[in-house]
């Protein structure tokens, strides 16, 4: 669910900016932003793996299937509610808590995988590095291998310090690292995903098709004509 971040393939900081969202071609919330972090929550916890206990208990589906519309940003303290949405519904309530936690966190809209499906995640600061969250992967476990996160292309974050929020928008970058360097990560990797495989090699089909429909929802962010 958590790994750190590989400084030359993910820009963490990026750049502030004063309007992030485009509305014609990017992501853009159902509610003004300030909606998100303003109103208090029920669900309280007292650190990662309470986060994720919860996470667990949720799940994904469409917006079209929940609420019958391309795209709907539900608000935290909804999401911990109905505890089913798609991934901008996960995001939004883990940034939530991880704030609560104190920790300097950032909601993160993007890109994902190899068709660069629209995607939102969250991510954090802490010694000098950076972290990336990703709540719908809470199954894996607390750990993700940090080669994963070459599949995570961030474009806008949004940060809220308890008084008001700010807005980065982030470039793109290409894998610099030479890959004799990356292969030192590579006992990582299959030290994650090999025993998850393992144990869940019955949900492959279920989970190879909500990929593939999350694929195609996400070639909406990618039409010229948008």
């Amino acid at each position: 669910m958590i790994a750190e971040t590989i400084p030359a393939a993910y820009d963490a900081v990026g750049k502030k900016v004063l309007r992030p969202f485009d509305r014609k071609r990017g992501p853009h919330p159902t509610f003004p932003m300030g909606r998100y972090v303003s109103q208090p929550l029920t669900v309280k916890c007292e650190n990662l793996t309470e986060v994720r206990k919860f996470l667990s208990g949720c799940k994904g589906v469409s917006d079209e299937e929940q609420f019958g519309r391309d795209d709907y940003w539900q608000p935290p303290e909804d999401f911990e509610k109905t505890r089913k949405g798609d991934c901008d519904d996960f995001a939004l309530w883990t940034w939530r808590q991880l704030i609560d936690l104190g920790y300097e966190a950032r909601v993160v809209f993007g890109r994902c995988g190899r068709y660069g499906v629209g995607h939102a995640w969250v991510q954090f600061f802490t010694n000098e590095k950076c972290y990336l969250v990703e709540p719908q992967l809470h199954l894996l476990g607390e750990v993700l291998p940090r080669l994963s996160t070459l599949r995570y292309h961030p474009k806008f974050s949004v940060a809220w310090n308890g008084e008001m929020l700010s807005y980065y928008q982030h470039a793109e970058r290409k894998i610099s690292t030479n890959p004799l360097e990356l292969a030192v990560f590579l006992p990582e990797y299959f030290a994650i995903w090999g025993p998850f495989w393992i144990r869940n090699v019955w949900r492959i089909p279920r989970m190879l098709c909500r990929a593939f429909v999350k694929m195609l929802s996400g070639f909406r962010w990618r039409k010229p004509n948008q």
